[in-house]
């Protein structure tokens, strides 16, 4: 899948053919940055088929809409939906179409916008939810297995070689924390949580977290160990922990409104391991966890089907996107067992099939950053392997899913030592975890990404899913593009050699998303590696979200590869609405076999400090893979501006326009080209014990209205190129080692 190379946009012959169509701003399209956006959007090829319709819903609140959807040339088809967005059941033939939508009852239709399917898009239909409740209940006990899930005494000589050592760790691992995993009560957490958060009770609700994952995970594993080994300890010790986990108080410490992961954990763990256990448990014990579950995952339920579906409206809430798949797993699970979970299930199966993610759009990306994106990943792969079982509708063949992948592999491959972007950004990526969700796909570049990555899988995970995993029948191996850009989050990677763990990787982002959630102020950011080793690094680290540090230096510009002003003042981080409209955009991608070259404009993101604050990056492979970076600044103001580095090594000023840094054997010099731009550090907050940073500037004086141009070159290897701008006629150039760029 091709889309996030060249972007969603049609053809121009395409568009020109709609060039009559009114595409004006309309009641469908919010002017509210967190209200759903309508979608499609005009022109765009689908990665989808069918694709998700979504709307701004009417301020007048109808009880529902009537959607038309029209192949150009042929007969409109309609349906009636009462909420707003629709997921047609079965794909639509290759063309060009128009949709609309409008409460029903009046004439107030939306404008017609118009979108495409064609080969590029990929089928995924969701059947309606009766056909998969239907085929929920006809599957016997354990649903969430698959067939392939069959005691130990059954397994053939290449699944025992393939199966037996995960299966001894997993019983290991049972028998080791049956000890060591402290039995659990509501008088273990005291704290009264209110707002604002203090460190202290944000310190107790990451140990309910931890405590909660760690009971129930091994209430699972000793479920899986007794259904695979037939050991009846494993089971005294799965019944043990259930009934402590039953016996917590839904509106104790570990409510939703208190802890929303713990209450959401702990309904899910007994919810799979009833399922798990089957007759193997007492219909006493069963009724009393059941409770419980149901306990728990009304107030889930209540909550996300508050406002008749509040994500519907306003999708960015992360916890909340989190609990709507923990609630499709845990009614997928308790259907026939609880009366409410048919309920709880037509609510939330097909919302989620039409958007797992509200952090990019269908081609994957992922704008909270690539360590949320492994943290989601860790938790979807929990969460889809049972939920495709009992469902039959695959997620791991989701158009999403795969762009999802790619956008990690482009963004933390192989041999990567740190996360790109966003809260955790500084941490190691564990390649485990999108290793063990790649096996799950039929795709080369997935077969590529097992490939070059090792490290076992989870034991629990492994042994529930299918056998052979999925990736074991793909033969050819692809490695993802060198170079990638994530239209919708405004992400663009650019690598010497994404094949090779030499490989020289440059990031660039400007974001829609701004300062949103996990972003940062980094708009116009960028991050530089060579063989995995960072050179231009994010600052700091990632102590709690909201944080007094987090708010004061971690999520602000200063601590960015990005520009600042008059003293370290940046972009605007604050507000909640403004954090989406204090924004970044991509205006320019193109990826060539000797130059990648991106653009991005970042001024809405200085919230009117800035008049003017574009960068334009070429990474110029014909040139020893030098960096050349171009920034145009202006505001009303006189300002000084700042070109901020940041580096994981001691920086060594050879002048003011000439600073190198060197670090695990590679090595980065960084030259202003510009000779009026001087290069000065500076110091900032205290690094993490045992963590060594560097930070400094390039400091440049600009008068009131004047534009501020930096020419900043990245010379990778420090292989000190020559360096000549030019002009002919109204055109400036750059030429780097004979490679030459325009400037227009």
């Amino acid at each position: 899948m091709e889309f996030h190379r060249k972007g969603l946009v049609l053809a121009a012959a395409f568009a020109s053919l709609f060039a009559s169509v009114n595409a004006r701003a309309d009641w469908v399209q919010s002017t509210d940055p967190l209200v759903i956006q309508a979608k499609p959007e005009m022109n765009q090829v689908q990665a989808q088929n069918p694709p998700g319709f979504t709307w701004a819903r009417h301020a007048t609140g109808p009880a529902a809409y009537e959607l038309e959807i029209t192949p150009v040339g042929g007969t409109p088809t309609k349906v009636v939906v009462d909420r707003n967005w629709y997921l047609p059941s079965k794909a639509l033939a290759l063309g060009n179409y128009t949709w609309r939508v409008r409460p029903v009852g009046s004439n107030e239709w939306s404008s017609a916008r118009t979108f495409s399917i064609t080969s590029r898009s990929n089928v995924f239909e969701v059947p309606d939810n009766a056909t998969v409740r239907a085929r929920i209940l006809a599957k016997p006990r354990p649903r969430s297995v698959p067939a392939s899930f069959t005691p130990s005494t059954t397994w053939n000589y290449e699944k025992r070689t393939a199966l037996e050592s995960y299966l001894s760790r997993l019983a290991n691992e049972v028998k080791a924390q049956t000890t060591a995993v402290p039995s659990l009560s509501d008088a273990r957490w005291s704290i009264v949580i209110t707002s604002p958060l203090t460190a202290a009770m944000a310190s107790q609700q990451t140990d309910v977290r931890q405590r909660i994952n760690e009971a129930t995970r091994q209430m699972e594993a000793a479920a899986v160990a007794f259904r695979l080994r037939g050991d009846a300890a494993f089971l005294t010790e799965a019944l043990r922990r259930g009934d402590e986990l039953a016996a917590l108080n839904p509106t104790g410490p570990t409510s939703y409104e208190n802890q929303d992961q713990a209450t959401r954990q702990i309904a899910w763990g007994l919810a799979k391991t009833v399922d798990l256990l089957g007759s193997s448990l007492d219909a006493t014990r069963k009724a009393r966890w059941l409770g419980s579950i149901k306990a728990r995952t009304t107030v889930i339920y209540n909550n996300l089907a508050g406002d008749n579906g509040r994500l519907d409206q306003y999708p960015f809430d992360s916890h909340g996107n989190t609990s709507m798949v923990f609630l499709v797993l845990i009614s997928t699970l308790t259907l026939g067992d609880i009366p409410e979970a048919q309920t709880w299930f037509d609510f939330s199966f097909r919302a989620y099939a039409l958007s797992p993610n509200p952090w990019g759009g269908p081609e994957g990306g992922y704008a909270n950053g690539t360590a949320y994106a492994e943290y989601a990943a860790g938790y979807l792969l929990a969460l889809w392997d049972p939920l495709t079982h009992a469902t039959g509708v695959n997620f791991f063949g989701k158009p999403w899913t795969l762009g999802f992948l790619d956008f990690a592999m482009e963004f933390t491959p192989p041999g990567a030592r740190v996360h790109a972007f966003g809260d955790a950004s500084e941490t190691k990526p564990d390649s485990r975890v999108f290793r063990a969700f790649a096996s799950r796909m039929w795709s080369p570049r997935a077969a590529w990404y097992v490939k070059n990555t090792t490290g076992m899988e989870d034991a629990m995970s492994l042994l529930q899913a299918q056998y052979p995993l999925p990736v074991a029948d793909t033969k050819v191996y692809q490695a993802p593009s060198d170079s990638a850009y994530y239209p919708t989050v405004g992400w663009v990677a650019m690598h010497s050699n994404l094949a090779s763990s030499a490989r020289i990787s440059t990031f660039f982002k400007s974001s829609p998303y701004g300062s949103f959630n996990h972003s940062h102020g980094d708009q116009n950011g960028l991050l530089l590696s060579i063989a995995g080793q960072p050179l231009l690094v994010k600052a700091g680290w990632y102590d709690w979200y909201g944080s007094p540090y987090w708010t004061d230096w971690y999520h602000q510009t200063r601590s960015q590869n990005a520009i600042t002003f008059d003293g370290g003042k940046g972009q605007m981080v604050n507000g909640y609405r403004e954090q989406l409209q204090r924004n970044g955009k991509i205006t320019a991608f193109t990826a060539q076999p000797s130059y990648d070259y991106a653009e991005g404009d970042a001024t809405p993101s200085y919230g009117g400090q800035l008049n003017m604050a574009k960068r334009q990056v070429w990474h110029l492979r014909n040139a020893g893979n030098a960096i050349l970076v171009r920034d145009r600044l202006s505001s009303t103001v006189a300002r000084t501006y700042e070109w901020n580095m940041h580096t994981p090594a001691i920086m060594s000023v050879e002048n003011g326009q000439n600073v190198k840094v060197e670090a695990g054997g590679q090595s980065l010099c960084v030259r202003s080209i510009n000779t009026n731009a001087n290069f000065a550090k500076w110091i900032g907050p205290g690094a993490k014990t045992n963590v060594i940073e560097d930070h400094g500037a390039f400091y440049l004086k600009a008068d009131a209205n004047a534009t501020a141009e930096y020419l900043v070159l990245l010379d990778v290897g420090c292989k000190k190129p020559t360096v000549s701008v030019g002009t002919s006629g109204s055109v400036r150039t750059v030429t780097v080692g004979g490679q030459t760029v325009s400037l227009n």
